[in-house]
């Protein structure tokens, strides 16, 4: 008689294989299941009784980016694990485009304090674009002893699309190390099209979690993409693709959260929202629960995860609904999972550098045309805006009635003393202004506001804690969320955390009255040069359309 330390029995489990729920018995040890079904030779220590419940396979998060929850990747072990996410594709890039391989290496090292699977995918674009001004550069040669790592699994995803398509050998180098040390290079295909997909699957990228639209998803799929749907705090694909997913092409798909900050993740959820808007959208349960685990798996080539059945680990998740995710208990190789008494490893010195002063942020402007940053709600794709704007003394002058405010970019890393400075609409601020240092992809100090007084407040403000978040009106600091781990982590626990979030956030909603989006993290990704249509660094207005930095002044 084999004696093992669980059973679960009477409950309906998950075959992703047949995606089916079969009522049957799991047998478990050692973290892992090691029988399925009714069996005369096992006999179990603790026996768990699931009748009128459902088990499924806990979840993987096929592609996100840990600092984007603004919290240590042991603390998000802790959220992500009560919400039935067993493991994470991770890729570190923000913390190594500030700390190169020290911070992809403190990463790692936090995460060992969580059960919680992380994978990480090294970071293909450190920094995301030749011109950017990050706070390191990671070449392939820099990657290829990561490689040792048991947590590295493969190569983020590639943005560069320039470089790929040009054959610049040190994309290229990074792509076949990842090949040659097992593993794959993810995609990010943001605005590219067939021809383009097809020049990614050329350089052996298969996978993309960028499709914002059913036309985009089925052309990935038609050039043999494996397609990741996103939900996040900004990024809201997933209603506008789910409707691509069919049973017959159902295994192309996972689902993934990109960039979500700690407190969607705990009031809203991580992959488990994901499953629940699904379902909502018409998808069946079977077909959701097996894209949120083995599909997931399978795209990545994780090893023994994602399935429940003999020889793999143990991690589920038992349901008392099936269609709202309600979850009764999350087990982690066989282990409910409990948390864990543990506190992010300490940070190192402040990565904020920088003299600016009110002569930087001045826009000097040669017409009363301009062009302008539009914010899409819950989007990180901007719209490009042609306006009549206010100029006095051949300066810009914000004008808040028609909600047309400045922006600017400082440089951070290095004291270069490089500001681009530019005019956005849609954070409806009627005083004060917001800064962070989250600032993708290469994380400088990003600041929008109603006045140059203000902007160098907020400023002023998140150079003092070393990194983080600042919301101030025309006079005053209203909050602060220090965010020390190299100026986009907490180094909190995240409860902690948590307080410092609802902190800014009550804040500007003193200062703005628009609530239709997340606009810290919205303001993050205005920096973001690889994402269309136009956005600003510290080198100024870019145009990803012209795949140049243009003038504000039309």
């Amino acid at each position: 008689m084999n004696q093992v330390e669980t059973s679960i029995q009477n409950g309906q489990v998950l075959n992703v294989f047949t995606r089916q729920f079969e009522p049957t018995t799991l047998w478990i040890d050692h973290g892992q299941i090691v029988a399925v079904g009714k069996q005369t030779d096992y006999t179990a220590n603790a026996i768990i009784d699931a009748t009128d419940k459902y088990i499924v396979p806990g979840f993987i998060d096929a592609h996100m980016h840990i600092e984007s929850s603004m919290v240590s990747p042991s603390e998000l072990g802790k959220v992500l694990l009560q919400h039935g996410v067993t493991g994470i594709v991770a890729d570190p890039h923000e913390l190594a485009n500030i700390e190169g391989v020290q911070g992809i290496e403190y990463m790692i090292n936090d995460s060992r304090q969580t059960p919680l699977d992380v994978y990480y995918m090294l970071p293909s674009s450190v920094p995301c674009t030749p011109f950017d001004h990050s706070g390191a550069v990671l070449t392939a040669k820099d990657l290829r002893p990561l490689y040792q790592y048991p947590e590295v699994h493969g190569l983020a995803e590639v943005m560069d699309y320039p470089a790929v398509a040009a054959g610049d050998p040190d994309t290229i180098a990074k792509i076949n190390d990842s090949i040659t040390a097992g593993f794959h290079a993810d995609g990010h295909g943001a605005g590219l099209n067939v021809e383009q997909l097809d020049v990614f699957r050329r350089a052996h990228i298969h996978t993309d979690h960028e499709a914002t639209s059913v036309t985009e998803v089925n052309e990935r799929l038609a050039t043999g993409f494996s397609v990741f749907l996103r939900e996040g705090t900004v990024e809201r694909d997933l209603a506008n693709t789910i409707n691509a997913v069919t049973p017959e092409n159902a295994h192309n798909f996972s689902f993934c959260t990109d960039d979500k900050i700690v407190d969607d993740l705990l009031d809203e959820g991580s992959i488990d929202y994901s499953i629940k808007l699904a379902i909502s959208l018409g998808l069946p349960p079977e077909l959701a629960y097996t894209m949120a685990s083995y599909n997931a798996a399978i795209a990545h080539d994780l090893s023994n995860v994602g399935a429940l059945t003999a020889g793999y680990h143990a991690d589920l998740v038992i349901l008392n609904g099936l269609n709202t995710v309600n979850i009764d208990a999350v087990f982690k190789n066989g282990t409910m999972i409990t948390e864990d008494d543990t506190t992010p490893l300490p940070p190192g010195a402040s990565t904020v550098h920088h003299h600016l002063s009110l002569n930087d942020l001045q826009l000097p402007m040669t017409s009363e045309h301009a062009h302008v940053i539009g914010i899409q709600p819950n989007h990180i794709v901007t719209d490009h805006l042609k306006l009549e704007v206010p100029v006095h003394n051949g300066v810009f002058q914000p004008d808040l009635d028609r909600d047309l405010i400045k922006i600017a970019v400082i440089e951070r890393h290095h004291d270069l003393g490089t500001v681009g400075v530019g005019i956005v609409k849609g954070f409806e601020l009627h005083e004060g202004a917001i800064a962070t240092t989250v600032a993708h992809d290469s994380h400088n100090l990003v600041v929008a506001g109603t006045n140059d007084q203000a902007i160098i407040q907020a400023v002023q403000e998140v150079t003092r804690v070393g990194g983080g978040i600042a919301v101030t009106d025309d006079h005053n600091i209203l909050a602060t969320m220090p965010l020390s781990i190299g100026g986009v982590m907490s180094a909190k626990t995240y409860q902690d955390a948590l307080v410092d979030l609802k902190s800014i956030t009550d804040a500007y909603y003193k200062i703005s009255s628009n609530r239709d989006f997340n606009p810290f993290l919205t303001l993050s990704f205005l920096t973001l040069p690889v994402i269309p249509s136009i956005k600003i660094t510290d080198q100024g207005l870019y145009d990803f359309d012209q795949q140049k930095f243009i003038n504000v002044s039309l």
